[in-house]
């Protein structure tokens, strides 16, 4: 079967002379204006510019988001909880600013911790890993206990992390089976560091990841009871 793919291939090679033979003018792709400097594409949805909070709420009681805005940026406030964004999504492209706090605290998991989380179940971490050690599947953009980013990327508390993640979301038939992964790619600082990983399931602290079925989600960031600043956070649906 290859054999003849492959000569019926040739077959029709040899019959093609005319350049024009391959062009394809349908279908157009539409004009979309890049963004200057990290800012929104044309046909991005704007989560946080700077403002206010009005794209997120509460994640334990859907009130307004407690969390500071100063200055351009917003701030995690301890105890106030996690952030949810009020859109769910899918399969997306999302871009975030952070930047670990310069009252250095702690060590490990205790210093500058908090995270994004994917359709509200698979984390990318957010860490001061500058010049801190932990577990490697749990520093700064690791796809949290599960994938050890490629390099380690981090700039120093007080300066502003980049975070572009390219999203496709796992798929679950009419039964709940999942019949395709979900793939993260996640660049940092303009490094790759997470390339189309492939997603095992849910993110866990304690335990194996989990595969419940579910469909488009929301964004979480975390709050772990560390000031980490977020500015710049915009997304863009496939």
């Amino acid at each position: 079967m290859i054999l003849a793919l492959g000569l019926l291939g040739m077959t029709l090679q040899a019959q093609i002379t005319d350049p024009k033979a391959t062009e394809v003018w349908e279908p157009v792709p539409r004009k979309v204006n890049p963004g200057m400097n990290g800012g929104a594409p044309s046909d991005a949805i704007s989560l946080f510019n700077g403002g206010d909070l009005n794209e997120w709420k509460s994640r334990k009681d859907g009130s307004a988001a407690a969390w500071k805005v100063d200055n351009g940026y917003m701030e995690v406030v301890a105890g106030a909880g996690d952030i949810v964004t009020h859109k769910k999504f899918e399969d997306f492209q999302l871009h975030l600013e952070w930047s670990a706090p310069t009252e250095i605290v702690g060590e490990g998991q205790g210093r500058g911790n908090s995270g994004v989380f994917l359709q509200e179940k698979y984390e990318i971490q957010i860490l001061d890993s500058y010049e801190s050690r932990t577990y490697s599947n749990g520093q700064a953009a690791s796809l949290y206990k599960q994938s050890i980013p490629l390099v380690n990327a981090t700039v120093a508390p007080g300066e502003w992390n980049v975070y572009d993640i390219i999203y496709k979301a796992p798929r679950f038939n009419a039964d709940g089976v999942k019949v395709s992964h979900g793939y993260v790619t996640v660049i940092h600082n303009g490094i790759v560091v997470q390339n189309h990983q492939m997603i095992l399931g849910t993110t866990e602290y304690i335990g194996m990841p989990k595969n419940p079925a579910h469909g488009p989600g929301a964004l979480i960031l975390q709050d772990h009871g560390n000031p980490v600043r977020y500015r710049n956070i915009w997304i863009r649906e496939f």
